[in-house]
């Protein structure tokens, strides 16, 4: 293309302004720097942060280069294909881990150099980049080294550090450790000068990485947590461990361990068929980690190459690092000093990149019998820190609006665990049902039939006189169901339990929830308020299993049919009146949308900032029907997330000023923890990045 221009790291840093990505980038472009930066942007934001890695375990054959330089071949042209950008082969893969003595032969050094040469020009018009395990000589030592080639050229070597002697290891008798070299060398090899250290990190366009092998993980002190502090998103890992009983889980643990501690993703690629079973067996492990959990992992005890491949969150990771501050407190400036980054060749392949790992479309909800775990947890957190209070301010009574809906059921169920392990009597746990305008058979029934079930006391005081008598106060038409008339109920109702609480020497357990705090969905100076929030960090999507939790473990037979129909009542604040069969008219997710997609949204916010596009990317790989969560479209997902974003930066005034309440999960919107956040942030730039037409702004900020 005429004009066509590569620009390197320094001109990248100088037309974006950041430091994000710290390598060349491919640009065609005509001499325009203002284009030139806005074709940057694109590319570095179209895989939203991803990238795609494999780890490959090839069928060998004991000494055989030239058969094992084929079977990598292979590997690396399937890999191509599906757009891994690097590849991460076993330990020794041209030669075979179990050589043995034979590496003391220089026709076996002589065979895997010629082998390596052989790789790197097939590897001239390939984009993957391709860790490969090499015996190395030099200055009469012999190392065990991973060599990263790309395009044609060995861009570096690491030789391990950690040589294993003990037990059925004996590698001493052939390899040196990385630590003789210091710092490192240049060495001629295959016909270039190559730096050979185990002090080499390698930026590419989407990432940093680094590189230990085998024994390397299994120290101490692994080389990888110096790596990372360097700046390595990734390891890589090249290996030949034998199997054990039980050693499969344990290095599995290792692995998935080691990701969390360094907040990186890993990638495990160790020896598997072809290797000598003289003495040892190898199953062809093969992990890739992110940050604790497993993305993907071979088939064990397979008597074929294998290739396993996933995309790690290199954009996601970095947002972990940047707010965990222990992480960035590790650093070490004299240590990093020591590691020399290497720039690899821009990544454009033409294959497009497509997300093929699963993405959770409730990621506050775990599955199977975790699920369970975590529902009796939360609960054994919430009336915890619930019964602290009450011992703490002497209270007599606990306070709470019962309305036959999830949150106060849930609310409801704490309390009543809390005086349990309290071993107070549950008539101490004052609920007070307040019918009005929109309250249905259905919810009464199931709140007066819980309380007793539950055996607390129970009052009923309706708000229907009171709230009337405001309206001719105020002027206000009764038959105007608009948010005057919807907050006034709930103003009401908070008066009563505020009032009430002091009447009985008690305070009031709040029951608003995480998902309708970060909507802005409760009345400012109503349901907004209590004493102590114990629903405040869990979102909505979580309360349904959790009252269904306590439903089947914490319930006689009776309560049980109440919860459960609990569950399955639409989720309203009632606050307008029934339709003509008496059900419930004013749903909330007609209104504000599926807590579903909002629960999806707010978690890639607090937890990691992403920006919406890529939010708006995640949501509609995780809602097309093919996963876990409810299939809908593109358009719909969009309509809703404008939606969240524009109500979670204008309600923010709300949970300014929130009382006090339990943090349980990852995310809280405590200003007192986890989020800060001024109330007249301006949400433009966010609506902007989802290319927003110029939609009016609601008048109000309020809603029931």
């Amino acid at each position: 293309m005429a004009g066509a221009q590569i620009l390197f790291r320094s001109e990248f840093h100088h037309i974006t302004g950041t430091a994000f990505f710290l390598c060349p980038v491919v640009s065609y472009v005509r001499d325009d720097r203002a284009k030139c930066g806005v074709f940057l942007h694109q590319i570095l934001i179209m895989q939203n942060g991803f990238i795609k890695v494999a780890a490959a375990i090839p069928s060998v054959k004991v000494a055989d280069c030239s058969f094992n330089i084929q079977q990598i071949e292979s590997l690396m042209a399937s890999a191509e294909g599906q757009g891994v950008e690097i590849l991460c082969l076993p330990e020794l893969a041209i030669t075979a881990y179990t050589c043995q003595d034979l590496f003391q032969q220089q026709l076996l050094l002589d065979e895997a150099e010629a082998s390596l040469l052989k790789l790197m020009e097939f590897s001239r018009n390939l984009n993957v980049t391709a860790l490969v395990g090499v015996p190395i000589a030099y200055n009469s030592m012999l190392f065990n080294c991973a060599a990263v080639i790309q395009r044609g050229k060995v861009y570096g070597l690491v030789p391990k550090t950690y040589i294993p002697n003990y037990k059925e290891f004996y590698e001493k008798r052939w390899f040196t450790s990385a630590q003789v070299l210091a710092n490192g060398v240049e060495l001629r090899f295959c016909g270039q000068t190559v730096p050979m250290s185990k002090n080499l990190v390698f930026s590419t366009t989407h990432c940093t990485f680094g590189i230990e092998i085998c024994e390397d993980l299994w120290a101490p002190v692994p080389p990888s947590n110096h790596l990372a502090l360097a700046g390595a998103d990734i390891i890589f890992n090249l290996s030949a461990s034998n199997e054990l009983i039980g050693k499969a889980q344990y290095l599995r643990n290792l692995v998935l361990g080691q990701s969390a501690r360094l907040l990186a993703g890993y990638v495990y690629a160790g020896s598997g068929y072809g290797e000598s079973t003289q003495d040892l067996v190898f199953s062809g492990r093969a992990f890739i980690a992110e940050n604790g959990a497993l993305l993907a992992q071979a088939e064990r005890f397979a008597m074929r190459e294998q290739l396993i491949c996933s995309e790690i969150d290199v954009e996601r990771l970095r947002a972990e690092r940047r707010t965990n501050t222990t992480f960035a407190n590790a650093f070490d400036n004299e240590l990093v000093q020591n590691y020399r980054n290497i720039e690899l060749e821009p990544y454009a392949s033409n294959v497009p990149f497509t997300l093929t790992r699963p993405i959770d479309a409730h990621p506050f909800v775990p599955e199977g019998y975790e699920l369970d775990e975590r529902c009796e947890e939360i609960i054994c957190i919430q009336s915890e820190a619930l019964a602290r209070r009450i011992e703490h301010t002497r209270a007599k009574t606990v306070v709470i609006g019962i309305s036959g809906g999830l949150d106060s059921t849930l609310a409801l169920l704490v309390a009543v665990h809390a005086f349990d392990r309290l071993e107070r009597d549950r008539r101490g746990i004052v609920g007070i049902t307040m019918p009005g305008f929109g309250t249905t058979d259905r919810t009464y029934t199931n709140a007066t039939n819980l309380m007793k079930e539950l055996g607390v006391t129970i009052r009923e005081i309706s708000i229907a006189p009171a709230v009337t008598q405001h309206f001719m106060d105020l002027g206000h038409d009764i038959n105007v169901h608009d948010l005057t008339y919807e907050n006034s109920q709930a103003r009401e109702r908070t008066q009563i339990l505020m009032d009430a609480a002091g009447q009985m020497g008690g305070f009031v357990v709040g029951t608003g929830d995480l998902s309708e705090l970060a909507l802005g969905w409760a009345t400012y100076n109503g349901d907004h308020m209590s004493m102590y929030g114990v629903n405040a960090s869990i979102p909505k999507t979580l309360v349904k299993h959790l009252v269904s939790w306590a439903a089947r473990n914490m319930a006689d037979e009776a309560s049980r049919t109440t919860l459960l129909d609990i569950v399955d009542t639409p989720i309203s604040p009632e606050l307008i009146p029934a339709d003509e069969n008496g059900n419930i008219k004013q749903v909330t997710e007609d209104l504000v949308g599926p807590y579903e997609l909002h629960d999806f949204f707010l978690y890639y916010v607090l937890r990691f900032g992403f920006r919406p596009q890529k939010i708006y990317y995640l949501a509609c790989r995780a809602f097309d029907g093919t996963g876990n969560g409810t299939a809908y479209t593109n358009e719909v997902i969009l309509k809703w997330l404008r939606t969240f974003f524009r109500r979670f930066f204008t309600q923010q005034f709300k949970r300014s000023c929130l009382p006090d309440g339990p943090k349980v999960g990852s995310c809280s919107l405590s200003p007192r923890g986890d989020w800060r956040m001024p109330s007249d942030a301006s949400s433009d730039a966010w609506l902007a990045d989802l290319e927003t037409e110029d939609e009016s702004t609601p008048s109000v900020v309020e809603n029931a």
